[in-house]
């Protein structure tokens, strides 16, 4: 092979390349993206937010109809007496239009391991048929126990990615807010590796 045609060849190969990489990257910011988190301590809402400056979208933290108790071991006993019963608390959040969006980031710290029953609330409420849903987590060091696993059981016709979790407060010890400083980096960084193992952003 002539070497006018070794570079015309090399070209031609680098152009296709980048080509690809831009209808890729185009893609990624095409779609529609919704963000969605409960959040107690407000760490889970320190990720959603960080999750938003990477990749855009619409942010949305969940309200329930009836809160729950501020104090600490009041709340336990009470998610514990709905998940014994499998009961769905209602939420004040309304979302319109959900099936207008592509992909959908799910929120929640890690309740007696378990997903709390207000985000179960909101995955049986609406219909992710065809969406590509993200679940990230925060959690009081044990990790996600089955969150990421009922998010897949409620969404059987929507693609889950793969999910990221974080440590975040340990409100029994009396630690609450703790995304500031070198832990807020950390989480920052974390989340940048994450989207860019799971190809949404570069």
């Amino acid at each position: 092979m002539k070497v006018a045609q070794k570079y015309l060849l090399i070209l031609v190969l680098i152009s296709g390349m980048i080509s690809g990489a831009n209808a890729q990257s185009s893609s990624i910011k095409d779609k529609k993206v919704l963000i969605v988190y409960l959040t107690r301590t407000k760490n889970t809402e320190a990720v959603a937010q960080r999750i938003q400056k990477e990749v855009g979208g619409k942010l949305i933290g969940l309200e329930l109809v009836t809160p729950y108790p501020e104090n600490y071991g009041q709340h336990v006993a009470q998610v514990v007496k709905e998940n014994n019963s499998n009961y769905l608390p209602p939420l004040k959040t309304k979302i319109d239009s959900v099936e207008s969006y592509d992909l959908i980031f799910i929120g929640f710290p890690t309740w007696g391991m378990k997903i709390p029953p207000p985000m179960k609330t909101f995955l049986k409420q609406y219909n992710f048929s065809g969406k590509t849903i993200i679940p990230f987590n925060t959690n009081a060091g044990y990790g996600v126990g089955s969150g990421f696993e009922i998010v897949k059981q409620l969404c059987p016709s929507s693609t889950v990615l793969e999910g990221y979790s974080t440590t975040g407060g340990i409100e029994r010890d009396g630690v609450k807010f703790v995304m500031q400083g070198d832990k807020e980096k950390m989480t920052a960084d974390e989340l940048k590796t994450w989207l860019q193992k799971i190809k949404l952003i570069k």
